[in-house]
């Protein structure tokens, strides 16, 4: 069987300008790729990986099922978040007009946390795999009982059939390393965040599944509670096939807990210290995960920057959303980790429920203190699979229109806000307040510039789509901040 996979474009900005974002970070679809080498370890069947935000891909629904039919698939599998569900369902229907017996499967998180409700409501997609995808989309493609394949979701007739759920792969090491090769241009195509890294190419890797905390706006329908990951030696050897075979030099590790696990982290920084690849990377660590001993290993093994999931200034927003956390916690963590000669990113998230005007002034002063290397901020939103969503409507207005739930809008206002609008402008003054931060600047930014020459070049290359994204920031009106 001939199957492609597409990664669908979604809607990754704000409604009415150009999408910058693909400009600014390319991820690779690790995923997808997972899914693509673990079907072609069969030997069996033929697996294209389509990518509508990847470096040749062309722009809108039509451009990309025309490419896609091109390939004459038996069966199309999306994966979708769910802003990208839209437009992967266009695309699916746009298939079924022009070839009705291809066969459409949608996975990820959307699928997975909403489920046979979206088989009833969209016709043109004929499974959806919840949960992970690699054992149940290889069943599919070989042809087993239609009722037999746990994790699938499909139509008996006119009713749609949940079969159960499918156990989760225990040893992750018996995966295939990601399909790299199946994306045109990999890597140089692809790029990480700005500033994020100094030597170029870069790369993402995944190395864990699941999360053992219940953070309240986080949706873990897809891997569920729990932790499972790869040992040191897959990671070492998955790094050095990145090397050898890619020339990377830089990685950015994507796990929610890659620390989590010590002995595991312990082996792969011998590793990379006894075995150098030349190869610099990037990490998050959890707040009670982040000893100087650990600290120091990352350092020596080539870390850096770590980013911490911080989310909010506020004690009682942090009691209410990452209890597992505390604003001490975080302070004492940053601290160690630019201690030990690596650079710190703090990860916020702006409007959850129960934000106040006084909420963001202490995140924002909070920020600022930190001394933070670098930050990132996003638009809470709330996800069907998160433990927020049944009381979401209890703490402000939501706007529940999917294409537009990318953590880049307000489709969530808490009751302490007006409008969006209102928020909007704080989020902006807020972005903007740290960026222009003079010690920031002075001795974060202008003293790295050099080392950041790659970033520099990709400015240049594309400045006219960095300025658009630069005004979206500019504060409009007075604020209370």
């Amino acid at each position: 069987m001939k199957i492609v996979l597409v990664h669908p474009a979604g809607s990754n900005w704000f409604p009415g300008q150009k999408d910058a974002t693909v400009v600014a970070n390319r991820m690779a679809p690790i995923g997808l790729l997972s899914m693509a080498a673990y079907i072609l370890s069969t030997g069996r069947h033929e697996v294209i990986v389509h990518d509508c935000l990847g470096p040749k891909a062309s722009p809108g629904p039509q451009a990309n099922v025309k490419r896609i039919l091109a390939h004459r698939p038996d069966m199309v599998g999306f994966t979708a978040t769910t802003s990208a569900f839209p437009d992967a369902n266009d695309m699916a229907s746009l298939i079924k007009e022009a070839r009705p017996d291809i066969k459409i499967i949608v996975g990820g998180v959307h699928a997975s946390a909403i489920g046979a409700q979206l088989l009833e409501r969209f016709d043109s997609i004929d499974y959806l795999c919840l949960g992970e995808g690699e054992e149940t989309l290889l069943e599919l493609v070989d042809g087993e009982d239609l009722g037999s394949i746990n994790g699938l979701v499909w139509r008996d007739g006119e009713q749609a059939v949940t079969n159960p759920p499918r156990i989760h792969i225990k040893h992750l090491d018996e995966l295939p390393f990601p399909a790299y090769d199946l994306l045109p241009r990999f890597p140089k195509g692809y790029y990480l965040p700005p500033f994020s890294y100094i030597n170029a190419p870069g790369a993402t890797m995944i190395t864990s599944r699941g999360c053992i905390y219940n953070c309240s706006y986080c949706d873990r329908s897809v891997f569920q509670k729990g932790f499972r990951s790869n040992t040191a030696d897959y990671i070492y050897d998955h790094m050095k096939m990145l090397k050898t075979r890619f020339k990377v030099r830089h990685i950015n590790v994507y796990d929610d807990l890659f620390t989590t696990n010590r002995n595991r982290i312990t082996q792969i920084c011998e590793q990379l210290i006894d075995r150098p690849l030349g190869i610099q990377f990037n990490c998050a660590v959890h707040t009670g995960h982040a000893d100087d001993d650990l600290l120091r290993m990352l350092k020596d093994a080539g870390c850096l920057m770590i980013s911490v999931g911080i989310e909010s200034g506020d004690a009682a927003l942090m009691e209410r959303h990452k209890a597992s956390v505390t604003i001490d916690q975080v302070r004492d963590t940053v601290e160690r980790i630019q201690e030990n000669g690596i650079r710190a990113k703090g990860l916020f998230m702006m409007g959850l429920p129960g934000e106040t005007h006084e909420s963001i002034r202490k995140t924002s002063d909070f920020i600022i203190s930190l001394g933070l290397d670098d930050m990132n901020m996003s638009k809470f939103t709330p996800f069907p699979g998160a433990p927020c969503w049944p009381t979401i409507h209890d703490d402000g207005t939501f706007n529940e229109e999917w294409r537009l739930m990318n953590c880049l809008n307000f489709v969530f206002v808490p009751e302490a806000f007006e409008s969006r609008e209102e928020i909007d402008e704080l989020y902006n003054r807020h972005i903007k307040r740290f960026y222009h931060d003079k010690i920031w600047l002075k001795t974060k930014l202008r003293k790295r510039l050099w080392q950041h020459r790659h970033t520099l070049w990709r400015f240049i290359a594309n400045m006219p789509s960095f300025l658009a994204a630069k005004r979206s920031f500019e504060p409009k009106t007075p604020s209370r901040l």
